[in-house]
């Protein structure tokens, strides 16, 4: 019997045939479905979108039928009287539902920081709840609430309007909120504040929990008061993720589609007083079979979305040199 020498280096072990990935090619290859995703549903559509908006498309013939006019749809947008009364819509809404978001969202997540303890996440649960809900149950429950002869909210509004001394601030009449041109945006003003207050507030309430805590054992001391120390520390702390806010907000409330559409069974209502920009865009696409025009209406709304988020950033720049 025959054994092997001591001194002789093991054999190699045989290298398995087949497809192997290097390392350096590794990392590439784990984010490629991502890249893939993206570029399938993110910048293919985006692309195609500026590219339509510079054609005349009837999309039931096929690509072939695709005529290049340049800006001639931007030319019609940009002179087309419903795209700026959609803007206007698109604006009042943005202002009236976003300001208030801010306003309430900051003194109560400074509340709910400063008073709940150990039923914080539960009361910070509640107020996020509107915002994870179904955009198109919340429109639909709002849309009952409206009613205008059994409506809870008139009904509400009927009974304070009834109050000793103050019940003159109330309408003793009910309001038909979604007929009447002059009461559908502040009905659907109503509904948006009241999905996104709670999300504002959560975004304040994580931004409360790093000022740290000895900025108001100092202020104490030095015998400030709460409103003081909510006013001269609080808020100037709060100005990155008010900026934050707002810049969502502002994002949020000039791309506005859910709500309006809902409310109005997506016609705008009576004198198209709650068509927004999108609800305009999406009618323009797909109802008037006009893709070419509905691509530079995006667009255009994009210009507008950046220019007042430039704004905001303007707005909130540290002033008086680099801190």
């Amino acid at each position: 019997m025959s054994s092997l020498p001591l001194d002789s280096p093991p054999a190699a072990a045989p290298r398995a045939k087949g497809w192997s990935l290097s390392p350096a090619m590794a990392p590439y290859v784990l984010i490629s479905p991502f890249v893939i995703l993206f570029a399938i549903f993110g910048l293919f559509p985006l692309v195609f979108s500026f590219y339509l908006a510079f054609q005349s498309w009837e999309p039931t013939a096929g690509l072939s039928t695709m005529k290049f006019v340049g800006l001639e749809n931007f030319a019609f947008a940009i002179t087309d009287e419903w795209f700026w009364k959609s803007l206007r819509n698109t604006a009042w809404l943005a202002f009236a539902a976003g300001v208030p978001q801010h306003v309430v969202s900051i003194p109560l997540a400074y509340f709910i920081h400063t008073s709940f303890k150990r039923t914080r996440n539960m009361a910070v649960g509640a107020y996020f709840l509107p915002y994870i809900t179904s955009t198109v149950a919340i429109s639909m429950m709002f849309g009952t609430l409206f009613s205008t002869d059994y409506g809870l909210i008139n009904i509400t509004l009927h009974a304070m309007s009834e109050w000793p001394g103050i019940g003159w601030m109330f309408p003793s009449h009910p309001i038909d909120w979604l007929n009447r041109a002059e009461n559908v945006k502040p009905a659907i003003s109503m509904v948006v504040f009241w999905r996104y207050v709670g999300f504002n507030t959560v975004l304040y309430l994580a931004a409360l929990q790093t000022i740290p805590k000895d900025i108001y054992e100092a202020a104490t001391m030095d015998g400030a008061g709460r409103w003081q120390q909510f006013w001269y520390i609080t808020i100037p702390s709060l100005k990155p993720m008010i900026f934050f806010g707002v810049t969502l907000s502002v994002v949020g409330g000039l791309q506005l589609f859910e709500e309006p559409f809902i409310l109005t069974g997506g016609r705008g209502g009576t004198d198209q007083a709650g068509m927004t920009t999108a609800m305009y865009m999406y009618r323009t696409a797909f109802e008037f079979n006009d893709f070419g025009t509905a691509s530079a209406l995006s667009w255009l709304l994009f210009v507008f979305v950046a220019v007042l988020t430039w704004l905001t950033n303007l707005a909130f720049k540290p002033r008086g040199g680099s801190h």
